[in-house]
């Protein structure tokens, strides 16, 4: 153990080696709010978040020891507390201009205070005077009757005299209140405010040390896993390179800081580039008989889009106030999006479709289901250079992509929900599949990274066999907000089921980790069959490639044993996809591939609602982002008159008035899915026919 210097603050436990320390290097940081305390003995005690983190703490005494660990345990119940209510929180981050109508308040609030003191003196002032004109009125000689009315009038006053003086000593006590307790939370604002600036330029400082190491670790050597001669002191050796350099290994490693001095280790393990860690190299190499063959078709598809322009924007500066909150509850410029909605990156999971239209093809449930597989992980090919955020979808905005006759397919998307934002998606095909979908997407950030859930359940359903396969997508993670190039991840475990035959396919998203020598973005997979027999295995990347491999019958009835050996592995390899090569120049286009380039292109007789028809998107896409920036403030302003006025309307119609958001989608209908038990939008048709029709008289006006 080493004395270290601990600040608490904010439901955040820091340290430092010493005081001196705090104002330029934080050792670690730790949040209560998810942090369990437990007791050791006497003077020692464990600090945990769950794996991430472990501090053992030993004070010099057990009355110091009770005493850290109540005070942790109030910070922590109050940090609790305080995440609750920022989660219930409403939907924009505190902007300059809520800063501005608080210090108006305050003031407003003490000038009120000012007059009522005014008052005060004057109904004093008064009510003495009414006395003495009542007193100098008894005096006089009136007759008989008259005096009768004036000990009357005299009683009345002196009962509004007793109910003055107590409003008056109320409003002084009042006003002594106020004037002392306003002078107490003013100090308390400014120190929170003066805490907060400091908090956000020590994580800001952290992340740029963050930064340094990993770069530093680059170029660095990893001692092997298990190194010959070193006996039990690797894992010693091992935990000062380790330190606390990336929460993203979800390993239960602790950090261990108090040795200050450490022997290297003598044997060095490999060199590992930074080639995989940033994730910005397009140089890919893609052999010409993988290349996606467009047929030729009646429509001319654009290949180009404007350039992204060179302008530059701190999204530190924009992310800071927002730590925990929702990525859908941040207001966010268009300098961080990418000119197409959510709705349109929902449908670029369809650019592998002709996995889809092969696996209709197969007459083996358990093949069929590779297929499947790897048409989901080609989904998450789209985004590894995709680091700009898409528009988030108006309420009711739709976007159709209709090449029927060019690829055999048409698919609808719509937005069905605004809190949580929710979009329903449906794909039918003439090559005999159909899939559906709804995403709800959740997020976070947590500071140093973005963590982005969708949730919901795809189906995908094949006319002729009858299998309906579902799944779930995993979670998205974009690290660097702070400093250093964005680059994302993907990470979970993804487990598709036929719901026919009972057939599974597992799939497991290794996520990135500096301490490992696997590849990135790794990919593994088993295909089972209904009794948990594995069939085929399947490896690959989710940003290149998926093989497969057919595991021999006889081999062994579980994964383990039924691993082919390398020569027959090669030999029943079979290559299920690879990914497209991105177009010229794509680096100034946002990195969209050539579907994403043909997304936003403007076409004839879609719905006024359509993501193609969206004024700040359109602009963003010509490169006028400050005419994006004013029309987006617009279309989000109008959508909230508009929940407003369906709010006012529907409590209008119900006898008790609670404000309820009466809105139904248009061309999807919430049901409950007879095959998951889930309720979910699904497609109650009528789009296609309208437009066949031109008829769009039932869509909302959005933007």
């Amino acid at each position: 153990y080493q004395r270290r210097w601990f600040v608490l603050s904010n439901g955040l436990l820091s340290y430092y080696r010493s005081k001196a320390e705090m104002g330029h290097t934080c050792r670690g940081t730790i949040n209560l709010a998810t942090a369990n305390i437990t007791v050791e003995d006497s003077c020692n005690f464990i600090i945990s978040n769950g794996g991430a983190q472990t501090y053992h703490l030993k004070a010099s005494s057990e009355v110091e020891r009770q005493r850290w660990v109540t005070a942790l345990e109030l910070a922590k119940a109050k940090a609790v507390k305080m995440l609750e209510e920022s989660d219930d929180s409403g939907d924009e981050s505190v902007s300059q201009t809520d800063k501005t109508e608080l210090q108006n308040t305050l003031r407003i609030l003490s000038s009120k205070v000012e007059d009522l003191s005014t008052c005060n003196d004057l109904i004093a002032k008064h009510g003495t005077a009414l006395q003495r004109s009542l007193s100098e009125l008894e005096a006089l000689r009136l007759p008989p009757d008259s005096t009768d009315k004036i000990k009357q009038v005299n009683e009345r006053a002196t009962l509004f005299r007793i109910t003055s003086n107590a409003m008056i000593n109320a409003c002084r006590d009042f006003m002594i209140l106020a004037q002392t307790h306003g002078k107490k939370w003013q100090k308390s604002l400014q120190q929170e405010r003066d805490q907060r600036i400091r908090l956000e330029e020590t994580l800001e400082q952290l992340a740029k040390q963050h930064n340094h190491l990993e770069r530093a670790f680059r170029g660095a050597t990893v001692l092997p896993a298990s190194t010959p001669g070193t006996g039990g002191s690797s894992k010693d050796l091992c935990c000062p390179a380790k330190g606390d350099l990336s929460d993203e290994d979800d390993d239960n490693n602790e950090f261990f800081d108090a040795p200050e001095i450490f022997p290297m280790p003598d044997i060095m393990g490999h060199k590992r580039t930074g080639s995989n860690i940033s994730g910005t190299s397009s140089d890919i190499s893609l052999d010409e008989q993988y290349k996606h063959q467009v047929e030729d078709t009646k429509k001319e598809k654009r290949t180009r889009i404007p350039y992204k322009p060179n302008y530059s924007l701190n999204l530190w500066s924009i992310m800071k106030n927002c730590i925990g909150k929702e990525l859908s509850k941040i207001p966010m410029p268009v300098n961080f999006n990418e000119p197409l909605s959510m709705l349109q990156r929902l449908t670029e999971d369809l650019e592998y479709h002709e996995l889809l239209d092969r696996a209709a093809r197969c007459e083996s449930s358990l093949e069929q289901l590779c297929y499947v597989a790897a048409f989901t992980v080609s989904s998450y090919s789209t985004t590894v250079f995709r680091t700009s955020k898409p528009f988030n979808p108006l309420l009711g905005e739709t976007f159709e992509l209709d090449r029927l006759e060019e690829n055999g397919y048409r698919s609808l998307c719509e937005q069905v929900s605004h809190h949580p934002p929710a979009a329903a998606h449906h794909a039918d095909s003439k090559h005999g599949w159909t899939l559906r979908q709804e995403i709800k997407i959740t997020s976070k950030f947590r500071g140093k990274y973005l963590s982005i859930m969708p949730l919901g359940t795809i189906h995908c359903v094949f006319h002729s066999s009858g299998n309906h396969y579902t799944w779930k997508k995993v979670t998205t993670t974009v690290h660097n907000i702070i400093v250093g190039k964005l680059w994302i991840d993907q990470s979970g475990e993804i487990e598709i089921v036929n719901h026919k035959t009972g057939d599974k396919c597992s799939l497991k998203f290794v996520p990135y980790s500096y301490f490992s020598r696997d590849v990135a973005r790794k990919v593994t997979g088993e295909v089972m069959d209904p009794s948990g027999k594995v069939h085929f295995l399947l490896l690959g990347t989710w940003d290149e490639k998926m093989d497969c491999y057919k595991v021999q019958v006889g081999t062994g009835d579980n994964g383990a044993e039924a691993r082919p050996r390398a020569h027959e592995a090669e030999d029943s390899r079979l290559l299920l996809w690879k990914r497209n090569p991105l177009p010229k120049y794509a680096e100034n286009m946002y990195y969209f591939s050539e579907l994403a380039l043909t997304l936003n292109a403007p076409e004839n007789g879609t719905a006024p609602t359509d993501s193609r028809r969206r004024p700040d998107q359109r602009l963003m896409e010509n490169g006028r982002w400050d005419e994006a920036n004013a029309e987006k403030q617009r279309l989000e302003e109008k959508q909230r008159l508009s929940r407003k006025r369906r709010e006012a309307e529907a409590a209008r119609a119900t006898e008790d008035g609670t404000p309820c958001d009466p809105y139904k989608p248009l061309w999807f209908e919430r049901k409950k899915d007879p095959v998951t038990q889930e309720l979910a939008h699904v497609y109650k048709g009528g789009y296609w026919e309208s437009k066949e029709k031109q008829d769009w008289s039932l869509c909302p006006d959005i933007f």
